[in-house]
Formats: C-alpha cells, structure tokens, sequence
C-alpha cells in the first residue's frame, strides 16, 4: 500500500535520477540516492540546487511565484535535507520502493536487478526508469517478478507531468495500483501502458526525431529551420533536433536500434547521420556539441 512507503531509493544520479529524488523530497519521502560514481553526487546537487532555486521564494509576498508552486528558503532547504546520497548498493535494504534509474544497458540492468534481488526485501516494488528495455526481461532477473513494473519519467523529471507505468504479463495489478498512486503522490500524472518496444511515447517521439535527422541529412532545410518548421507549424514548444540534443543522441540511437530489432520493420532503421554523430562524440548537451553548441 502506499501508505507504507517512506523511504525510496533512486539508483542512478546521472541524467534523471537527480530529478526522481527531487520530486520524491518535494512529496515529502526520503530519498537514498545511490551511485558507484561519487562524482555524480556533486553534478546531482548542483542539479537539484539548480532546480529548486528557480521555484524559491525570496519574499513569501511574491504571490505570482508562490501560485506558480515557488517554495520558501525554509522549504528548500528540507527537501535538501531529505535526500541522502551514497556509494553502497546495500543501502537499498532500507527502502520501501526502489526506482532504478542507470544507464540504458540491458546487460547492465539485468545485472543490477540480480544485484538488487539479494538486497531488497521481499514485499518492495522495483520499478524501472527505462525507456527502451523490456520490463519482462527485467523482471526475469528477480524472484518478485509480481512486483517489477516500468515508472518511465519524462525528462526533465520536475517540470514534466507524464509517468509511462509500464506493466509487463507478469506484474500484479496491485503492483500497477500502488505505482500510479505513487506516481500521483509525486505530482505526475500516470499512465499505464503495455510492455512494448518504445511503450507510447518514444514509439512515436523517436521516429519522428529521425525523420528530421533525414530531412537535415538530405539538405530539405537547415536544423534552425527543421525545429521552427516543426514549432511554428506543429506547435511544438521545441524542435525535434533541439529536444535530440536534450534527450542526448545515443539515447535516441538506441531506442531506435531496439525498436527497429524488436518491431523488425526498416521504418525504425536509425538515420546514418545519427550513427555517425554517436560515433564522432557528438551526443547533444550532455557533450555540449550535438546539432547545436552548447
């Protein structure tokens, strides 16, 4: 049941686990964060700080900023305080909900979960951050297969609404029940949807992001004018090459790689142009040279 879930740990500090762990703290549960990468912890709380000072209040009279959600110092500073960080995967025994959130590696999730099986309770849900790998397989690796789901947050984690609740064949429904009430709990609004290649929104985001690529590739315009196309005449709040560099390339490498293997239709083969970025380093913000500089 809900109600009995204090304590989350997030495993993962790199590109979305910072943002679970926030809005964990935000709801009020304390968070263990967890990474085999101390370095990571630094770059998570400059993230987190990041974050939360954009939502804090100087003055509790700024009533514009308070109506928008803004927060008091005092506020801030408990959220801080509610997540801890650590190097130990064993610290995850104190959970009550464990949200995995590591690289997109099946092997190395598969391992993660054998790893997470000897350490977590019985009765503790696993759920997985992953956008891409299936959550059947995952749960193949556990003997909770029952309580292994998919909880993929949108990334950036604090200002998107959206949880994908991904339920495999073998999920219980009471499994479902609790990760969408958690999923409320931390101010998302959840939607479950079946264990497929992409699950609903990278089936359809993905392709259409290599689509551009192809139509930058073949020289129909220039990547300022593929994204203002797509802005101004599809009314994105972001073009398809800039929301690539956001996403990073090689994420969306290999989420078309997975749908391309797992669909086996050519309609999901990943654009040359793609590759080679990927190949050549360049993989968006997070090298700070994708389609565009940063």
């Amino acid at each position: 049941m809900l109600e009995n879930i204090k304590t989350i740990a997030v495993i993962g500090a790199g590109a979305m686990g910072p943002g679970i762990a926030q809005v964990a703290s935000m709801a009020r549960f304390k968070v263990i964060l967890i990474d085999n990468n101390e370095e990571a912890f630094k770059r998570a709380d400059e993230t987190i700080r990041k974050n939360l000072h954009r939502l804090t209040l100087k003055d509790l009279r700024d009533l514009k900023r308070k109506e928008a959600g803004g927060i008091s110092t005092i506020q801030r500073d408990d959220i801080l305080a509610r997540i801890t960080t650590t190097i130990d995967l064993k610290e995850a025994a104190n959970a009550d909900f464990v949200v995995e959130a590591i690289t997109e590696n099946p092997e190395v999730k598969f391992k993660m979960f054998r790893d997470l099986e000897e350490i977590v309770p019985k009765g503790v849900i696993i759920a997985s951050n992953t956008s891409t790998i299936n959550i059947q397989r995952l749960g193949e690796q556990s003997n909770r297969r029952e309580k292994v789901i998919g909880m993929h947050f949108m990334n950036p984690v604090p200002m998107m609404k959206l949880v994908e609740v991904v339920k495999a064949d073998t999920t219980a429904d009471e499994t479902v029940k609790i990760v969408v009430a958690l999923a409320e709990k931390l101010g998302k609004t959840p939607v479950v949807v079946r264990n497929f290649p992409g699950f609903v929104v990278n089936r359809v985001l993905i392709p259409m992001i290599n689509e551009a690529i192809i139509c930058l590739q073949d020289g129909i315009s220039t990547r300022e004018g593929i994204d203002a196309c797509m802005k101004l005449g599809a009314n994105h709040p972001m073009g398809p090459l800039a929301l690539a560099d956001l996403i990073g390339l090689d994420v969306c490498l290999a989420i078309m790689e997975v749908l391309h293997a797992d669909l086996g239709d050519d309609k999901y083969l990943p654009c040359p142009l793609l590759e080679t970025m990927v190949v050549n380093g360049k993989l968006g913000k997070k090298t700070k040279k994708g389609f565009y500089v940063y």
